[in-house]
């Protein structure tokens, strides 16, 4: 297991994450942070903390409940009420990017209401696309082999990025 990303790092990249957002949405009085359930969410959090210090933007943070192995299998649910979201402009996050299939179904579900724009947030980003999905603002975008894992520990002490 190699450290790709200390905590730190994951800090400075979700700084420039939300100035990165912050530059391409400012004529945006209302912003819909949509964090996929994990270190999605998390990752929403601290962007909506940013953003906040640095604009007057009235920012919706919300949850979508999925499961990564199967999107499929379940009913995809948000934290939100969907009406909410009509013609919203919409940032989905999740912490890796690989095959794009979690943020795909995630993308899927958000397009049930019609949206000004939906873009998409990744701290990690892998090249290895089955989907046809890509990271409108990437933190790290990394050349892995197909055997490699990228995993993201958060928790209220430490955050780090693994490659496995």
């Amino acid at each position: 297991m190699q450290t790709i990303l200390s905590q730190l790092e994951i800090e400075r990249k979700i700084t420039r994450l939300a100035h990165q957002i912050l530059e391409n949405t400012f004529e945006e009085p209302v912003l819909f942070i949509a964090g996929i359930c994990g270190n999605g969410i998390q990752i929403a959090h601290k962007l909506e903390e940013i953003i906040k210090q640095n604009s007057t933007q009235e920012i919706f943070v919300f949850e979508i409940l999925i499961d990564k192995d199967e999107p499929w299998s379940e009913k995809i649910k948000l934290s939100i009420p969907e009406e909410k979201l009509k013609n919203g402009y919409i940032l989905l996050v999740d912490d890796v990017l690989n095959s794009g299939k979690t943020m795909q179904y995630a993308l899927v579900k958000l397009l049930e209401q019609p949206t000004k724009a939906i873009k998409t947030v990744a701290l990690v980003d892998r090249t290895h696309r089955r989907y046809p999905i890509k990271a409108d603002f990437a933190g790290i975008s990394l050349s892995t082999t197909l055997k490699e894992r990228v995993e993201i520990e958060m928790n209220e002490l430490n955050c780090y990025a693994y490659l496995v």
